[in-house]
């Protein structure tokens, strides 16, 4: 790569926690020199970030590789990073030839002349170039995602994530309330993995999530959990969660037949699901709940996804979200019999959705007439501790209202998953006496 290139371009695919990365790269590039530009056109080196869960994740990281290299100026380097680029590295190397260089997790994409893996394979051995640790910059935005953790001890069957992230590696609370406080948002989103597993790692027994979540509600006036197993959700974590102000719970269900349960390798029924549901919802009334689920996963029968539908009706949940099953190399789920037909699969993912949706929009008119918290992400919109950043609705108010606020606001209509809210109209005198 030439030295000190002047200019970059980073294009993040995937999940919350894949835009943590790129934030410590994005302080890494700054830190080396480099300045940050709009436009992968006029960047000397442009960086893909990519995403490898599923099927649709690595073909949409190959499309945004080919048209970033197409659109680059001559001269400009290409850089693959992420989870693509670890999981099939050998294979973008000989499929692609327009990329320049293919990086590990922690690769330092500036100048490096050698790939620094950061990923810990069988151990939990800290990397040498460690992503989890590094600084970043400030938040741009008044809300900002932490990675807690990196890697899962999990053994689901449908996911391969622990085969080339490693076992789970936990960061500190130091660590993690320095970036905290270095990142100056308002509202906090703790991700990993597996959230409330956060510690077991370093011996800190099953409850080390909760001091955590308890000192970063002391410093921001928000903060969310994102991505719950169902089986680690105790009643002190729940407490712990509706005390800091966002009751919001994003539990990783993935289905409710319990023989399916366990051809996934998972934990639970749609029994226990609902009853947790329910118990929270008595606690506290305004919790608002995201899952999601996988259709189409190998033996799922018609009586399956009955139950599932039947589920999804019954607890009403907030958000949800329904994901075609993949099969991924190298998973147990990779070796199962009784494959669901891809028409079949696709219906039963429509008849979800819409079955969410109407569900969604509903809890959403509920709202109407309602007093909310509103934080003010960006000029006109804003979330309640309803909707968590980039993944839910939103709430459309008022332009003037100073960005990084929170407003009480009156909720004034409902759109779909989305919401309008205006600041409450104080009584006239003649209003009053009427």
């Amino acid at each position: 790569m030439p030295d000190q290139p002047a200019t970059y371009f980073l294009e993040t695919l995937g999940c919350p926690k894949n835009q943590v990365d790129s934030d410590k790269l994005e302080g890494t590039l700054a830190a080396d020199g480099l300045t940050s530009t709009a436009r992968a056109e006029d960047a000397d080196v442009v960086v893909v970030n990519t995403c490898a869960f599923i099927d649709e994740a690595r073909q949409e990281s190959i499309e945004t590789i080919l048209d970033l290299s197409a659109r680059r100026r001559e001269g400009a380097r290409l850089v693959v990073t992420g989870c693509l680029a670890e999981r099939h590295g050998a294979e973008l190397a000989a499929e692609l030839p327009e990329i320049d260089q293919i990086a590990g997790f922690g690769t330092a994409v500036a100048g490096a002349t050698a790939a620094v893996p950061v990923t810990l394979g069988p151990t939990r051995r800290a990397p040498d170039f460690d992503l989890l640790n590094l600084p970043r910059p400030a938040s741009a935005r008044p809300w900002a995602y932490v990675k807690i953790a990196e890697g899962c001890d999990r053994a689901c069957g449908f996911c391969a994530i622990p085969s080339f992230r490693g076992p789970q590696r936990s960061r500190t609370i130091d660590q993690i309330l320095a970036e905290v406080d270095q990142l100056g948002a308002r509202e906090i989103v703790l991700v990993a993995q597996d959230l409330a597993a956060y510690g077991r790692d370093q011996g800190a027994g099953e409850r080390s999530i909760v001091p955590l979540v308890r000192s970063v509600a002391e410093r921001v006036d928000r903060t969310r959990l994102l991505y719950l197993y169902p089986s680690d959700l105790t009643d002190e974590l729940v407490d712990t969660i509706c005390a800091t102000g966002v009751p919001y719970f994003d539990l990783s269900l993935q289905h409710v037949s319990p023989p399916l349960l366990r051809r996934m390798r998972r934990w639970g029924s749609g029994e226990k699901f609902a009853e947790r549901i329910a118990t929270i919802r008595d606690r506290e009334p305004d919790a608002a709940f995201r899952s999601n689920f996988i259709v189409g996963y190998p033996g799922e029968t018609e009586s399956d996804h009955d139950q599932l539908l039947a589920f999804v009706e019954q607890a009403q949940l907030d958000w949800c979200g329904f994901f075609a099953y993949s099969e991924e190399d190298g998973t147990y789920a990779a070796s199962l019999d009784g494959v669901v037909r891809p028409s079949l699969r696709d219906d039963r993912l429509a008849e979800l959705g819409e079955l969410q949706d109407t569900i969604t929009s509903t809890r959403r008119d509920e709202l109407i007439g309602r007093l909310v918290e509103v934080l003010v992400d960006e000029q006109g919109t804003g979330r309640t501790h309803r909707e968590a950043p980039e993944i839910d609705g939103i709430v459309s108010v008022p332009h003037d209202l100073e960005v990084g606020g929170i407003h009480s606001l009156k909720v004034t209509g409902s759109m779909g998953p989305d919401l309008s809210a205006a600041p409450m109209v104080a009584a006239t005198p003649h209003e009053v006496s009427t």
